[in-house]
């Protein structure tokens, strides 16, 4: 069977099985378990490394400046000479004596390495094929394994190259709703980050992948960790045909490009930005009643004015309820050119494929490239249209977190099943915010022409006021209704209650949205 014919059948990949020995990594269950126990004997975790290397490297390592922490291991005293070889070895891609990987690996021989595809032998010593490195996330401390990238050993990526923990990985982690979940979907799984995460909450995981080096990779991460997944081959919801999770996430290969796939990570092999939608169109046949997803998406953009236009299009015909989130709007040129960065490529080859690229995109009338994050549900009961909000939210800090969009969601069905009638005889309450004003010097000194409150940290937290809201939110402490709050507004600016109340509700309604203000208990 070929990988185009396991993929439309959604083969299942048994870990420990997936493939004659040496054409793929870490097959060997054996030999994981023994590396494992080595690995951990060597204290090589992440309070280890961060202690061996001391904070100033570890975190311009974290930056990415690797000679700090290169320098740090070779200070390393007596007792931690075997952490400082695997560091340099696994973490940044140095050449070690055989001797030394040896001896700092008892238990398993440099030959079994080679053999599992973990390390290659050199004119010069060992070095290492893997990148293996701490992980910790959600009061765990986990070890991820994934391919050495082109900054450690330069020269082109593999085709069939496994990235490790990036940004747009850590990204979509810290924003997927992390309440307990039974069944969970991990498409376009890689070397297993959002797995790593899914099992601390989830009780079922699967994940599935296109690559058979990445599921590999996977596995032996899983094992490594001590957890168990139902890994999978195929393409989108192929290996899932017919079946339903309560959480999906993906981080797919979204990169909107003519549909060449010259390296899996990150070419779909589907032409611009059809992977992204055929995800967020086929969805709702995945998900369970209640279910959530979130996904990493790119969408193509030919009018700037109208940057939502294509997005809104495919979520609106899913059904769902949907949140998207832009974070960023990239002209081609800088799109091409991160994504050129990152594959270790030659200047020519480089120049040669980011042109190519360019030109497709002139071809298409493309003039950006949308970048986000997409959170759909699936309602128990449909009593109503579906809840769509689609913006963008670009400042930094202001990323979605789990914590905010599970609150995201309950500030929504809080407004959906309020009147206006019983939100007005609501006690609300102001969340902590800030108020930022704006003037410009007049005639008779400043003038304000601009006011702003801001919930620090929320996304899009952010709502303009006037004199009137202002004095509502400041006045909003849980005490009183809103009804008699805006009461007393209107007498002191000598308007009509009803009237204010009207013209106040919907942004009222924005303010509670955006977590601005809530229901005191």
């Amino acid at each position: 069977m070929n990988i185009a014919e396991s993929q439309a059948q959604g083969r299942r990949v048994v870990p420990g099985n997936l493939g004659p020995v040496n054409s793929l990594p870490l097959t060997s269950d054996d030999v994981i378990d023994r590396l494992g126990t080595a690995l951990t004997g060597a204290g090589f975790t992440g309070d280890g490394i961060g202690e061996l290397l001391g904070e100033r490297a570890s975190t311009a390592l974290a930056a990415g400046t690797w000679w700090p922490a290169l320098r740090a291991t070779r200070q390393a005293p007596a007792d931690q000479q075997a952490l400082a070889v695997l560091v340099r070895l696994f973490v940044l891609g140095g050449t070690e004596t055989d001797h030394d990987v040896a001896a700092a690996l008892p238990g398993i021989t440099v030959d079994e390495l080679v053999d599992q595809g973990v390390v290659t032998r050199t004119e010069d010593g060992v070095r290492a094929l893997l990148d293996i490195r701490p992980h910790g996330a959600d009061d765990h401390d986990y070890l991820v394994i994934s391919d050495q990238d082109s900054l450690l050993h330069p020269g082109t990526v593999s085709h069939e190259h496994v990235l490790g923990v990036g940004a747009a990985s850590l990204s979509l982690a810290h924003a997927v709703i992390r309440t307990p979940f039974r069944r969970a979907l991990d498409i376009g799984t890689g070397c297993g980050i959002q797995s790593l995460h899914l099992s601390t909450h989830c009780d079922e995981v699967v994940a599935t992948d296109t690559n058979p080096r990445a599921l590999a990779l996977a596995s032996a991460t899983a094992r490594l960790n001590g957890l168990a997944w139902d890994l999978r081959e195929g393409s989108l919801f192929a290996p899932v045909a017919g079946e339903r999770f309560d959480l999906i996430v993906a981080n797919p290969p979204f990169v909107v490009g003519s549909g060449a796939q010259d390296y899996i990570y990150r070419d779909s092999g589907i032409e611009g930005d059809g992977v992204s939608r055929q995800l967020i169109e086929q969805m709702a046949d995945h998900l369970e009643p209640g279910g959530i997803a979130q996904l990493l998406a790119n969408w193509i953009v030919r009018d700037p004015e109208r940057w939502d236009e294509r997005i809104r299009g495919w979520v609106e015909g899913t059904g769902l309820d949907a949140w998207v989130v832009q974070r960023e709007l990239a002209d081609p040129v800088s799109y091409v050119s991160l994504w050129t960065a990152d594959a270790g490529e030659n200047l020519r080859a480089t120049a040669d494929r980011a042109t190519a690229w360019l030109d497709w995109f002139e071809r298409e009338k493309i003039a950006g490239i949308g970048m986000g994050l997409v959170t759909l549900r699936k309602p128990e009961t449909r009593s109503g249209e579906p809840d769509v909000v689609i913006e963008e939210i670009l400042d930094a800090g202001q990323e979605v977190t789990g914590f905010e969009a599970q609150a995201y969601w309950a500030r929504r069905d809080y407004l959906a099943a309020m009147s206006d009638e019983e939100l007005l005889a609501a006690r609300l309450t102001t969340a902590p915010v800030f108020l930022e004003t704006q003037s410009l010097p007049g005639p008779d000194g400043w003038q304000q022409v601009a006011a702003l409150v801001t919930r620090p940290g929320g996304p899009g937290a952010v709502l303009p006021v006037d004199e009137v809201m202002t004095a509502l939110l400041a006045g909003s402490r849980g005490v009183l209704p809103l009804s008699v709050l805006v009461g007393l507004l209107a007498d002191v600016h000598d308007v009509d209650p009803d009237a204010l109340a009207e013209a106040a509700l919907p942004v009222i309604r924005e303010a509670v949205g955006r977590g601005i203000l809530y229901e005191a208990e």
